[in-house]
């Protein structure tokens, strides 16, 4: 796809990093369609990521990471998103909740998950809950009193990567208000048959039912400081661009096609429309390196830039996609084509919170100043 360079670049002592990705990615995009079909977590994949030290490379030096940038972590979701969309979704939520964990645990319990994610150990996000929706972050979930520590019965949706995950970055209601907890995969978590989706398949998306599960008060994590970027809420536009970059190579492998000595690629509407989806996509692009760029300059800014980029992102993700559908027309429908998953993945990161109808309400409300 064409590329022009970018003000935003990857510090050059971490490029190296960006290069593995780039290669893991081109061999991770071989299993995408099957990993779809079957609905299967691409394990392998992941496992391989941290065999490679990519994982323990973005833990803060203090804790014998490399601290890796956040114009490095876009970089890595956006090419792992282009190649293999769930790859892309399940690493980031498993390096966002380790990296939380780390950072905003106790000394005693940071070490413990630094060292649990250099041994290869998987994390995911336990956040999500019925009618809690866009308000993830503050539970409706009330955890019982259990001596010094809470007990949790209820469930957590949309768990990405949950049953490969030894430990979940979990969320409850302590004392009437929010509380966040580092949790151990035990015999008080249990998962129902999984209720697959529509895109993003290979995700493994699912419910989690939690039936007492203890949460430890030395496990319970502080407030995060006010210049911390969640990296989940950082990386989550790229999803949206590697995907919109899939979806414009998709549509120029069908569009250069020659049928009888002439291709779509040269029909004025197809030039047209997708020289506006290659604008739409650089733009939600550089909007996205913007973000990635407060974050490292651990700017308050970040995370309100990162619910407008993500708006951006999903938006031009999902209109990338379906003009990828019309150019592929009814070709595009079969199970061969890329351009029907493509399609099916770019809806995810819309729906994921915060949803756009959600951020555009916020967006709209600074704007305005109303909010």
């Amino acid at each position: 796809m064409l590329s022009r360079p970018s003000p935003v670049a990857v510090p050059a002592a971490e490029q190296r990093w960006v290069d593995l990705v780039a290669e893991l990615a081109a061999r991770f995009g071989g299993t995408v369609a099957t990993d779809d079909a079957e609905a299967r977590l691409p394990i392998e994949h992941l496992r391989e990521l941290g065999a490679s030290g990519l994982d323990a490379a973005f833990l803060p030096r203090a804790h014998g990471g490399e601290g890796l940038s956040y114009a490095t972590l876009g970089a890595v979701v956006r090419t792992l998103a282009a190649a293999h969309p769930a790859v892309a979704t399940v690493w980031l939520m498993h390096i966002g909740a380790a990296h939380a964990l780390v950072t905003l645990s106790n000394e005693a319990e940071a070490a413990f998950f630094a060292a649990e994610l250099k041994a290869g150990k998987r994390f995911a996000n336990a956040l999500s809950e019925p009618a809690g929706g866009n308000h993830f972050l503050a539970s409706q979930q009330d955890a019982d009193v259990d001596g010094d520590d809470w007990a949790l019965t209820g469930r957590k949706l949309f768990v990405s990567g949950s049953e490969a995950a030894d430990h979940l970055f979990l969320n409850s209601r302590v004392d009437g208000g929010p509380a966040f907890f580092g949790v151990t995969v035990d015999d008080t978590v249990s998962f129902p048959p999984i209720d697959e989706t529509m895109g993003m398949r290979a995700t493994r998306s699912r419910t989690i039912l939690f039936d007492g599960t203890p949460l430890r008060r030395t496990r319970l994590t502080g407030p995060p400081p006010a210049d911390y970027a969640n990296l989940i809420t950082v990386g989550f536009a790229f999803l949206s661009i590697g995907i919109a970059e899939s979806a414009l190579d998709a549509l120029k492998a069908t569009a250069v096609r020659s049928k009888g000595g002439t291709s779509l690629a040269e029909a004025s509407w197809v030039k047209q429309e997708t020289g506006l989806a290659w604008a739409e996509v650089t733009a939600a692009t550089l909007l996205a390196e913007r973000t990635a760029w407060l974050a490292d300059q651990r700017s308050p800014e970040a995370m309100p830039a990162a619910t407008e980029t993500k708006m951006l992102a999903n938006v031009v993700a999902g209109r990338a996609a379906a003009l990828a559908v019309r150019v592929g027309g009814g070709g595009g429908y079969l199970l061969a084509s890329p351009i029907q998953r493509i399609f099916r993945d770019a809806q995810a990161g819309a729906l994921m919170a915060y949803s756009v109808p959600f951020s555009q309400e916020l967006v709209g409300g600074w704007v305005l100043g109303t909010a």
